[in-house]
């Protein structure tokens, strides 16, 4: 008799092999996963395409990721690449003040209630040389040239960069062309992994990350680009890269409000009185009418993540995968709320359930105790 039967060595052989495949192709994790992401959201303008296509899977496909180039890829690569300009830029002056030590904005002092204050700091920890140096080192550990050359390789990895792109890419396409086929496999092997569950736990997912790209990726995109244009028409320098910092906050509940507040505070601390309230005033109405109108309207399904969840799926997202965890980290935290919630729900209906099938057998009981009486009550008689 054999230790290790045929079935037993073929699941053992299937482990093996998904383990190898794992570690071989981790490389491509991020860019199916972004793939994935921007399927899921953009399916349902894809399935009114396949309708306008009579069907044409192939078409269909090509059309979408032309416009997933044309109206996503290209923006954000164009925005970034100045972006990174900017900031090399940045850090060349903070580099040289560093050198010869930064002396006090004027426009520092005049901002109101903690204007005095900030100038005081500055001068004591900044005004001298070395001092950006110190408090750089002091609140992420690394100095300045370290820094400087991070940049540098950030700007020379654009081919890394592009091959990630185009590897995202290709798997939607794919994902677009075949993603039907997909789901259906993925529906057969889920009902025999969880029975009756798999369709309630798989119909969650596609609408949790349609849910969260679409609240939180692309009205981020879209504060990014008003909030950057109303920068440049108030005169404020390095315009794209605040835009850029304006959008990545807006993925964080309260982020876009704190970054159109600061830089309407510089403008009226540094003269410019009617540009920063204009652009405060901007801000607050555009703030308001994609809060209350625009959100609810684009945003749907069972998800809606409380700020510590969208904090930690954010900045996890970023440090694991760079860029593209801005997408990836907060879908999957949301996926792992909707798992939590899903079983939070399954045990709460479980007593009930407890509770009701208790309750049959006491009746019964009850019933063949009262026939009982009945019946010895008869024979005394």
């Amino acid at each position: 008799m054999s230790l290790v039967g045929p079935r037993s060595a073929a699941r053992w052989l299937l482990v093996f092999v998904l383990l190898a495949g794992v570690y071989f192709f981790h490389g491509f994790l991020v860019p199916v996963l972004a793939a994935l992401v921007i399927g899921f959201a953009s399916w349902p303008l894809y399935r009114r395409l396949l309708s306008a296509v009579n069907g044409n899977r192939t078409l269909g496909a090509t059309i979408a990721i032309l416009s997933v180039i044309s109206f996503i890829v290209v923006p954000i690569s164009l925005a970034a690449a100045y972006a990174v300009q900017e900031v090399k830029i940045w850090a060349v002056w903070v580099i040289a003040s560093n050198a010869s030590g930064a002396p006090v904005p004027s426009w520092l002092g005049g901002i109101p209630l903690i204007g005095e204050a900030l100038a005081e700091q500055w001068t004591k920890h900044l005004s001298h040389p070395g001092g950006i140096g110190e408090v750089i080192q002091l609140t992420s550990g690394s100095n300045i040239g370290s820094i400087y050359r991070g940049l540098l390789v950030v700007g020379a990895s654009a081919f890394q960069w592009f091959l990630t792109l185009l590897f995202m890419l290709i798997t939607l396409f794919f994902v677009y062309r075949d993603g039907a086929h997909l789901i259906a496999q993925l529906d057969r092997l889920g009902e025999r992994i969880l029975p009756m569950r798999w369709e309630r736990v798989s119909r969650i997912v596609p609408l949790t990350i349609s849910s969260t790209v679409t609240g939180m990726t692309i009205i981020a995109i879209g504060e990014g680009i008003v909030l950057g244009t109303a920068y440049w028409l108030a005169g404020v320098p390095s315009a794209v890269t605040l835009g850029l910092i304006s959008g990545v906050m807006a993925l964080i509940p309260g982020g876009a409000p704190l970054s159109f507040t600061l830089v309407s505070f510089y403008l009226m601390a540094s003269g410019s009185l009617v540009a920063g309230l204009a652009l405060f005033a901007w801000g607050t109405v555009e703030l308001f009418i994609v809060d209350k109108t625009l959100r609810p309207r684009l945003v749907g399904g069972p998800i809606k993540l409380p700020f510590l969840p969208t904090f930690f799926g954010l900045i996890g997202g970023v440090k694991t995968m760079g860029f593209l965890g801005l997408f990836v980290g907060p879908v999957l935290m949301a996926l792992l709320v909707a798992i939590w919630r899903e079983w939070i729900r399954d045990a709460s209906e479980e007593p009930a359930d407890l509770s009701s099938a208790d309750a049959v057998p006491d009746v019964a009981e009850s019933r063949a105790s009262a026939s009982a009486s009945a019946t010895a009550v008869g024979e005394n008689a």
